[in-house]
Order: structure tokens, then C-alpha cells, then sequence
């Protein structure tokens, strides 16, 4: 663990569908503190570069685009340009997006202080994929959020089913394993277990369990800081 510093962050970083998102949300709120979904900014960007017909692969124009995002999360919800646009970046399409722009180092170099921006009394909850390796280095608690990746697709599976939209097994497993080397090989910040962060793998865990665990161990942190 890292020292506790003010205001506090909660770094959880893992692979996608791990369900740090839910987790993070979770332990914010039982915190009190602001939460950060870095991965719903590179959503984001890759909304914002589609409307504008700018490709994922095109890093300087991704870069200038990133450096005037008008964004703001309000009650769970996300807004570009003053627009709620949380339902169009939640497609599979954007998730892919938000992989491939998320390579560029120009488009992470753009985006560091916008997310660290979101660090505000009495603390911050931030999920992602270098959160606490790049954004939040000194968060007093960093978690490695993870799960075999067939039982991540099977999540992602059931979470579009549920919201009555059409999804293939096979093809939601192929994209994920894709995403995993995508984001584990990429030049800038790659996804890693830090060696100061502690391994929760939630293959067998629910959301539950996967929160409790994390709020007690950032007490422990906290009190032996």
C-alpha cells in the first residue's frame, strides 16, 4: 500500500468486464466520495471523434479533440457538449472505440488532467486501466480488479440480454480476449498488476463481496497510513 494522501483516491484498475465499474460506484458511494469512470471518457472521445467522422486510428486529430471534451457526470449520467449521451456510449460499437483510442499516448497524455481534475474533497473512487499506475500513482488504496475472461463474457452477456438487446456469446468473448491484448501490449500505460496493488479476482465473487472486500481493506490502509 501507498501512503494515504487528501483527498483520498481508490484506485481499481482491471480488464474490461471485470465489473469494477459497478464496484467502484458501489464503494464511492458507501465512502461519500466523487466517483471516476475514466473508462466512460475514452467512451467518450470515441463518440465524440464518430460524430465528427474522425477515425479511431487518426491520434493527432484524437488529441486536439481530447484537449477541448466538454464533459460532466451528473446522477449517473454522461454529457458531451451539454448533451446526455450516456445511452450511445454504452453500445458494444463505443466500447470497442474507447479501446482503440485509448492506445494513443498524444490522446492519454491529453486526457491525464481532465481525469485528475475529478479528484475533489473528501475523496475519489477511480476505475480503469492506469489509474493508479499514471492518474492517481499516490492513491492510498489500488486494487487490481479481475475475473476469467469467459466468466466476463458471460457477464457482458447477460448485462445486454437484460437490457433487451441482441448479443452473441462467442462473438462478446472473441472482442474481449482482443480487448485484454489490446490493452496489456499497448505502448502507453498498459494494463498491469502494480506490485502495490492487491489481486481481487471476482471469478467466484459477486458485487457484493468484490465491495466489502475493497472498503475493508482502504480502512486498514488508511489507519496503518
Amino acid at each position: 500500500m501507498t501512503n494515504t494522501t487528501f483527498p483520498h483516491v481508490i484506485a481499481i484498475d482491471g480488464p474490461s468486464a471485470s465489473g469494477k465499474g459497478s464496484v467502484a460506484e458501489r464503494v464511492a458511494k458507501y465512502f461519500g466520495f466523487h466517483y471516476l469512470d475514466s473508462g466512460a471518457i475514452y467512451r467518450l472521445l470515441a463518440y465524440a471523434a464518430y460524430q465528427q467522422n474522425v477515425a479511431w486510428s487518426d491520434a493527432r486529430t484524437l488529441a486536439e479533440i481530447a484537449a477541448k471534451l466538454d464533459i460532466k457526470f451528473e446522477n449517473g449520467e454522461a454529457y458531451l457538449n451539454g448533451e446526455q449521451v450516456s445511452t450511445h456510449i454504452r453500445t458494444e460499437q463505443m466500447g470497442k472505440g474507447a479501446s482503440e483510442v485509448a492506445v494513443h499516448p498524444e490522446v492519454r497524455t491529453a486526457l491525464l488532467q481532465t481525469q485528475r481534475n475529478f479528484r475533489q474533497t473528501p475523496g475519489l473512487v477511480g476505475d480503469g486501466r492506469d489509474i493508479g499506475s499514471v492518474i492517481f500513482p499516490d492513491a492510498g488504496l489500488k486494487v487490481f480488479l479481475t475475473a476469467a475472461v469467459e466468466t466476463r463474457a458471460k457477464r457482458r452477456y447477460d448485462q445486454l440480454i437484460n437490457r433487451g438487446e441482441t448479443a452473441d456469446y462467442d462473438l462478446i468473448l472473441a472482442d474481449l480476449q482482443q480487448r485484454d491484448l489490446r490493452d496489456s501490449q499497448r505502448a502507453a500505460a498498459p494494463l498491469k498488476q502494480l506490485p502495490d496493488a492487491i489481486l481481487l479476482d471476482t471469478t467466484d465473487k459477486n458485487i457484493e463481496q468484490a465491495v466489502n472486500i475493497i472498503i475493508e481493506a482502504f480502512k486498514k490502509a488508511s489507519q496503518t497510513a
